[in-house]
């Protein structure tokens, strides 16, 4: 398996694949696919990077993501285990002009939504049911199930998992240096990362690196550090009340607490102290 790009493991004959990971921890890799994603989480929780945008997952979600866009889930480092189930499917999978049919047309607000990757916020439920019958079914019921889904996310509640998006798929080179710069930025975010260590892990100079990393995410590599710490702290000051803001922002990398302010007002538009008191 490429680290990035590479492909579903997808019969020639089948249109779609249904998945089950059942690991102690997700498959860890920036990576992209041909193929939409809808994902169940059953059990885990962590980190979600999809495009260039940095959020969290839990046991619950439902999760779906366009065709070639970037991701990674990054499962907490106490996870025990980690249970996935998902589908995987192209939009020509079923014929190019498929899903232009006007019966199918409630299905364009999905089409419409993937590209940028979205998580759901109503009809988790009757979403969640279809997908645990999925494994037991035949063929063409679950074919049935995923257009109940596809509705169903259609007219769902959403959130949005990406702002920006990289129109050209990377090549194994560019795939395996922008893993190495998300890898090891989500495993060291806490301790001090210049410019000049991450050009290293991308074996590049720091001139060349920072507009690499700009072209391809729209955003610098500080804004991208800033974002997940913030992100990390978010989720320290909603579940770990013993902690203190300022011992939070320290163990998110933030030696300064008024600058640690600043950029979780910047970014999440509140103050810790809101986010901790409720």
């Amino acid at each position: 398996m490429k680290v990035l790009p590479f492909k579903i493991p997808k019969p020639e004959t089948h249109a779609f694949v249904f998945q089950i990971d059942k690991e102690v921890v997700f498959y860890d890799k920036l990576h992209q696919h041909e193929d939409i994603q809808i994902s169940y989480i059953l059990v885990g929780e962590g980190a979600l990077v999809v495009g260039d945008t940095i959020t969290h997952y839990k046991s619950g979600d439902i999760i779906v993501i366009g065709g070639n866009l970037p991701h990674v889930f990054k499962s907490e480092p106490s996870t025990k285990q980690s249970h996935m189930l998902s589908i995987f499917f192209t939009k020509d999978a079923f014929g190019k002009t498929f899903f232009e049919l006007p019966e199918l047309s409630q299905t364009k607000p999905f089409f419409k939504r993937c590209k940028q990757g979205f998580k759901l916020t109503t009809n988790i439920r009757p979403v969640q049911e279809r997908f645990l019958m999925f494994e037991k079914t035949s063929k063409i019921e679950q074919f049935i199930l995923l257009l109940e889904i596809m509705k169903l996310a259609s007219s769902a509640g959403y959130k949005s998992l990406s702002s920006f998006i990289y129109e050209k798929t990377y090549s194994d080179n560019e795939g395996k240096r922008m893993q190495d710069v998300v890898e090891y930025t989500m495993n060291n975010y806490k301790n001090n990362i210049s410019l000049d260590s991450i050009s290293e892990i991308a074996n590049m100079t720091k001139n060349a690196f920072c507009k690499y990393f700009k072209k391809r995410t729209n955003k610098t590599y500080i804004q991208f550090l800033n974002e997940l710490r913030i992100e990390q702290a978010q989720k320290l000051l909603q579940s770990d009340t013993d902690l203190s803001i300022t011992e939070i922002a320290e163990l998110c990398g933030f030696n300064n607490i008024s600058h640690f302010n600043r950029q979780f007002k910047a970014i999440k538009k509140t103050s810790p102290s809101k986010i901790k008191n409720k």
